[in-house]
C-alpha cells in the first residue's frame, strides 16, 4: 500500500517562509509527476506546482516566483515557499503518479495546512 505523507505547514506571518515535504511509502517501484495542490477555505482544490520525473517544473501564476518545488532521488517532495500572503492560505496536498509491482495510479496525500496571517 503507497502513502504519501506531508508536513511541514504551519502559521506564518505575511512575507515569511515555509518548507512542505512529502515522503512516499509503502512498495513504491517508480514516480513519475508530482505535484502540490491548495485548497483554500469555501474554494475548490487547485494546481500550485509540478515537477516531472526528468525535473521540468510548472507553476502556477499565483505563486510563480515565490514557491520553488524540487524533488529528490529517493522521492521526497518539496515546496519551498517564500513572500507568503494571505491568500496562500489553505490546506496542501501532495500527488503523485506511482507505480507499484502491482500497478499504477494517483496518489494523494491527507494534507498539511498553511495559515498566512497579516
Amino acid at each position: 500500500q503507497v502513502q504519501l505523507v506531508e508536513s511541514g505547514g504551519g502559521v506564518v506571518q505575511a512575507g515569511g517562509s515555509l518548507r512542505l515535504s512529502c515522503v512516499p511509502s509503502g512498495r513504491v517501484n517508480d514516480i513519475a509527476t508530482m505535484a502540490w495542490f491548495r485548497q483554500a477555505p469555501g474554494k475548490q482544490r487547485e494546481p500550485v506546482a509540478s515537477i516531472t520525473g526528468r525535473g521540468n517544473t510548472n507553476y502556477a501564476g499565483a505563486v510563480k516566483g515565490r514557491f520553488t518545488i524540487t524533488r529528490d532521488n529517493a522521492g521526497t517532495l518539496y515546496l519551498q515557499m517564500d513572500g507568503l500572503k494571505p491568500e496562500d492560505t489553505g490546506v496542501y496536498y501532495c500527488v503523485a503518479d506511482i507505480t507499484t509491482l502491482a500497478a499504477g495510479g494517483r496518489y494523494w496525500g491527507q494534507g498539511t495546512q498553511v495559515t498566512v496571517s497579516s
